[in-house]
């Protein structure tokens, strides 16, 4: 579809018109697509703003959109089937959107524009244009930019692939067909839009409704028209206000009428809607704001040191330049006459000045020269290898059938290439619970009905295999899962409405038939006599009651928005659904007003228990509530989730003051979402309570052995979870989160003043326990949460209050005295709240994992974010910088792949450095040796290409295939896992004895052979061949004393190099327009030659091999220790090999 129509033919479907069934309702199912890569929008007035994550208003920031009033000026008017006269006014953003980056024109400035955001590069910038001035020129013009040139075609090249795939995705989505009305005729024309991120990430169904009065309508046969008005595009996804005139009346539209962009149609073949938001304006493009940008640790840190080294470099080229000032003033009177130099030009009639700008203009001109020559100090193909080793360890950890999840058939995935070395230094673990610890599929378990717990691990069934049915037409209808019930209130069940208990019973599977989005899909099967019922909703909780509903007999067969139909015990009863209060996070209950068949009318009302008693008529039948709320200890005592069911029936009065309070809140041109919370408020009191339920979320695989296993590694794991306080605590020492040894403090308060009492008692405890349960060890140390470990147990009551504020520092102080802390009741935006808690008051690395949407915000949050790929959606997983299937697999991720991620990279970095700074510093030592002039005896394309071809290789190649140790030693001892936590593989300590090594090394370099060759009539370009070949062997094994793990691909990596070193430096003395032609066949001919390589290696690596031995003898680390043990693991493999790790401290913070 082309622009000019641009509002006829976008997939956002306002109020749906019709449907194939003639229902008014239908499902949307969200559509996981994979990319997320949108980042053309952003609009200033939608932007970020200061966030409250302990205030319980911020849970209602997605009403505020509503809350305002409509009129002309602020609402978009859309003419149904008129886009002509819709588009009068403006025309409104056309549908076709392009999520690539860059277009043909566009790619060059602007790649480059975003790559010279790297100081480094501009730096290397400045310093290739310095060399293009003839006074500075050093190296020859072309050669000086060759390193930056490369550097910035690899990340171009890798760029412009990632932009193709891109605009090929893009291509492919514009040009999908839809169906448009165009003159009373549906025509297929072109999409024109994308499927890029789903909006809510869910792919539970969500009900959609079309209008009573727009059901019938044909647009094939009859002229429809109207107005809409409705909001601006805002990125409100969960709210929208409209209003539709349709044959003179005004019809309110509201979120339940929207079906946004990426949604599947399912329990109908088509509805037909109008499109209000299309292209950009969509509510996907508006929340798309790309996911926060993060840097890694060891990136930070380097930072740090190349400033260091910047300084270094500065303080070098002082030197060189205050030295040849010295050395200037000294010899001023020979200037004219010194060779090499001849300041007089005599060639011309009258002598003057011949390339000599005065001393003080030679002084800067040396400086700058200095800095061109040393340029290679700061390491510019550092950044380049650093993104090449990232992207080799990513398809290593993809590639890991050990993060494999076979059920789901979801690989890991690494979605941020940038912090993988930070998955080695990770302290803090945050962790959901439902979906994350869990399998987040809900079981019905039992039920407290009327006061009395029908438990069903009492007995079975004797329908337990095949489970209820009902027999229509002929053919059976069975529920697609079968659940376990119990005998006696199967009985009762059965038993009908003539008893009062079967009364009691009757409503309670009513209520849980009834009150709730659940949609019955029809599935076939290979029997034709039998189909299966599917039942499809927003919530897991919801399918686990309807399941067992239909289990003991009360089977939801059809929902439309007008009516539903039930089967109770071989009866099928039409209910009238006269009005539905879904479910909200300020309510936490929902409601479904039923007309009864015998006329009547009864509010079913299903929540938490937390507010479910507060609206309950106490005065009705105390000794059942008292008898319920027993009942719901017990079920969250064994880490059940809970539901209260609750009933009331509505007089004629009650219901038609229901009904028009109702019907004005739903027309309200201001304040809807707010008036029609008041008005579910008011019909959901004074209720009657029917029973509770209890559900099992099954512990995923591996849970508890994972829990373990991290916290051996020294990680303090955290949950975080809005599950009641007895039902996470269930989950805690089921997943041995807690333990009984653990002392439990408890804070569960509902006030500022009883909080910080709180607190401060649990405070002075924990300092009390720890204190009188430690251990002092040769240090001195305390060794105290390790005998006996404190828990803390909050609510997220007590989090409003503490938040955001002066309490915080107390949370903090407390939390780290604890071995575990377990949030239960928390909102989403409290979790994010909780991790920013931690990372704003410690330097330690914070990892958070969740499946839910509701994770989003602590993902987002912590250093490093990751996505389970589960029952709740991908909202998690596309917001995560990493993603996997189980909870499990993050012992795999971080005690395997993210110990090596941190060995390898820490150390390919300080060898950077070291490689580099020893070149740097051999020109350096020359050019003391030459009066200062800045003239280099190594050629200049060595000089280029010693950082790019010489020496890039090997540090590349082990930066993604060294290990240290195997997977086996790391995940049979966790505790290995605590060198990323003490830095051991970068630090300043090493970078110190690195430099100082490379001091010697260099200075071995330069020295032998100006010994040896001191009296001889060689010629620069041969000594400077002898030291480039001298350099890239040293650093060649000096890299090959270190690799470990060795393959054939390491050893082609560095014996390669070396060759290749080598035939470049032939090829390059073998142009005769070149500076030092021939100059390597001269020196090489000569055994001299020969020995001072040979004594060069041995000189310069000596101090380094006896180093390394008495450390790794006297004073060996965990690691070092470890690997000892592999060397002996295959022949004693039968008896155990015992190893002893050095302590994990969890010392509280002072």
């Amino acid at each position: 579809m082309d622009s000019k129509t641009p509002v006829e033919n976008l997939y956002s479907i306002e109020p749906a018109l019709s449907s194939s069934s003639r229902r008014s309702n239908f499902s949307a199912h969200s559509k996981s697509v994979g990319r997320s890569s949108i980042r053309e929008v952003s609009f200033s007035d939608l932007g970020p703003k200061p966030v409250k994550y302990g205030s319980r208003g911020a849970e209602s920031e997605t009403y505020n959109m509503s809350q305002k009033e409509i009129n002309d000026e602020d609402a978009r008017l859309v003419q149904i089937n008129d886009p002509v006269k819709t588009n009068e006014r403006f025309e409104f953003a056309g549908n076709s959107i392009r999520t690539g980056k860059y277009s043909v024109l566009t790619f060059l400035p602007r790649n480059l524009f975003e790559q010279f955001h790297r100081v480094a590069y501009i730096y290397f910038l400045v310093i290739a244009v310095l060399n293009q001035l003839p006074q500075l020129a050093v190296f020859g013009r072309f050669a000086s930019i060759l390193p930056l040139a490369i550097v910035l075609l690899v990340t171009a090249v890798k760029d412009a692939y990632e932009d193709y795939r891109r605009h090929r995705a893009d291509k492919i989505e514009n040009n999908r067909l839809a169906s448009v009305l165009v003159n009373h005729e549906f025509q297929q024309k072109k999409w024109k839009d994308i499927q890029t991120i789903n909006l809510d990430g869910e792919s539970n169904l969500k009900t959609r409704y079309a209008k009573q009065e727009t059901l019938l309508k044909i647009p094939e046969k009859e002229n429809v028209s109207g107005l809409i008005k409705c909001e601006k595009p805002n990125r409100n996804i969960y709210g929208f206000q409209a209003n539709m005139e349709v044959d003179g009346k005004r019809v309110s539209l509201g979120p339940s009428n929207i079906i946004l962009r990426g949604c599947e149609l399912k329990n109908t073949t088509w509805a037909i809607g109008v499109a209000v938001y299309a292209g950009r304006e969509t509510k996907a493009m508006l929340n798309n704001s790309g996911a926060p940008s993060k840097r890694s640790r060891l990136e930070t840190h380097m930072n740090l040191e190349i400033i260091f080294l910047s300084l270094f470099l500065t303080a070098l080229c002082t030197v060189v330049s205050v030295c040849a000032a010295v050395w200037l003033r000294r010899h001023r009177d020979e200037l004219d006459y010194l060779p090499f130099y001849r300041r007089k030009d005599f060639y011309e009639e009258e002598e003057d000045n011949y390339n000599y700008y005065g001393w003080g203009l030679e002084i800067v001109f040396t400086f700058l020269m200095s800095v061109i020559v040393f340029q290679i100090m700061i390491p510019i193909s550092l950044y380049i290898s650093m993104e090449l080793v990232r992207v080799g360890q990513a398809y290593f950890m993809i590639r890991d059938t050990q993060m494999y999840d076979e059920p789901s058939d979801s690989r890991f995935q690494c979605r941020a290439l940038n912090i993988n070395e930070d998955l080695g230094q990770i302290k803090y673990v945050f962790s959901d619970k439902t979906g994350t610890l869990t399998e987040n599929k809900m079981e019905f378990q039992c039920a407290s009905v009327w006061g009395v717990d029908y438990n069903s691990g009492k007995g079975s069934s004797q329908d337990q295999k095949d489970g209820y049915f009902v027999e229509v037409d002929g053919k059976i209808l069975r529920p697609k899962m079968v659940v376990k019930t119990d005998p006696e209130l199967l009985q009762f069940a059965r038993s009908g409405k003539d008893t009062k208990e079967g009364s009691h019973v009757h409503d309670f599977f009513l209520a849980l038939a009834a009150c709730n989005t659940i949609v019955p899909l029809i599935v076939d099967t290979p029997d034709p006599t039998l189909k299966l019922i599917d039942y499809q909703g927003e919530s897991p909780d919801e399918q686990a009651l309807v399941y067992a509903a239909a289990a003991y007999g009360y089977m939801l067969i059809e929902r439309t928005s007008g009516h539903i139909v039930i089967d109770i015990q071989g009866e099928r009863q039409r209910f009238n659904v006269l009005g539905l209060h879904e479910f909200d996070s300020d309510r936490k209950r929902m409601s479904v007003i039923l007309g009864l068949p015998n006329k009547s009318v009864k509010v079913f009302v299903k929540g938490a228990d937390t507010t479910m008693f507060g609206v309950t008529d106490r005065s009705l039948n105390t000794s059942i509530i008292r008898a319920t709320e027993a009942h719901l200890h017990s079920y969250s005592s064994i880490g059940l989730r809970t539901l209260v069911i609750g009933m009331r029936e509505l007089s004629t009065s009650e219901f038609e003051e229901w009904h028009s309070a109702f019907e004005v809140a739903s027309n309200a041109l201001m304040g809807r979402a707010r008036l029609l919370r008041k008005v579910a408020t008011n019909i959901e009191s004074n209720l009657r309570i029917l029973g509770a339920s209890g559900i099992e979320d099954k512990l995923q695989e591996g849970v508890p052995e994972a829990i373990e296993s991290l916290r051996t590694a020294g990680i303090k794991v955290w949950v975080l979870t809005g599950d009641k306080q007895e039902t996470a605590i269930s989950i805690g020492y089921s997943s041995k989160l807690l333990t009984s040894k653990m002392t439990q403090i408890i804070v569960n308060r509902n006030s500022k003043e009883s909080c910080r009492k709180s607190l401060e008692d649990a405070i002075i405890m924990s300092k009390k326990l720890t204190t009188m349960s430690g251990n002092t060890n040769d240090t001195g140390r305390t060794l105290g949460a390790s005998l006996t470990p404190v828990a803390l147990i909050i609510d997220g009551t007590s989090l409003v209050y503490i938040l955001d504020c002066e309490l915080e520092e107390m949370l903090f102080e407390l939390a780290c005295n604890c071995s575990v802390v377990l949030c239960c009741r928390v909102a989403p935006l409290q979790k994010a709240g909780i991790v920013a808690l931690v990372k704003k008051r410690t330097s330690d690395m914070t990892l958070a994992i969740g499946d839910g949407a509701n994770d989003v915000s602590m993902i987002q949050m912590a250093d490093v974010g990751v996505g389970i790929s589960g029952q709740e959606g991908r909202q998690a997983v596309m917001a995560s910088d990493f993603a996997m299937g189980q909870f499990r697999f993050l012992v795999t991720l971080l005690l395997v792949h993210g110990h090596w991620n941190y060995q390898r990279m820490g150390y390919m970095i300080l060898y950077n450095f070291y490689k580099n700074a020893v070149f740097v510093l051999v020109l350096f030592w020359y050019v003391l040796f030459t009066c200062f002039t800045l003239s280099t005896a190594i050629n200049e394309w060595s000089s280029v290409l010693y950082s790019v071809i010489y020496t890039s290789v090997p540090t590349i190649v082990v930066g993604i295939l060294d290990k240290d140790l195997n997977r086996r030693t790391l995940l049979k001892y966790p505790q290995l896992y605590g060198a990323g936590h003490r830095e051991e593989c970068y630090n300043k300590r090493l970078f110190w004895i690195t430099m100082i090594d490379t001091v010697w090394q260099s200075a071995v370099i330069f020295f032998i052979p100006l010994l040896a060759y001191g009296g001889s009539t060689i010629d620069a370009s041969s000594i400077g061949d002898l030291w480039t070949l001298a350099v890239v062997i040293l650093v060649n094994l000096h890299l090959a004393m270190d690799v470990i793990c060795w393959n054939w691909i390491t050893h082609a990596a560095i014996w390669g190099s070396i060759v290749a070193t080598v035939i470049c430096v032939i090829i390059i003395d073998a142009i005769p327009s070149l500076v030092g032609y021939w100059a390597i066949f001269q020196i090489a001919r000569t055994g001299l030659f020969w020995l001072c390589l040979l004594s060069i290696i041995v000189a310069a690596l000596i101090p380094r091999f006896v180093v390394k031995v008495l450390y790794q003898f006297y004073t060996p680390c965990d690691v070092q220790i470890a690997r000892e043990a592999e060397k002996f693991q295959p022949r004693s493999e039968s008896a155990a090999v015992e190893v002893e790790m050095n302590p994990i401290l969890n010392q509280p913070r002072p």
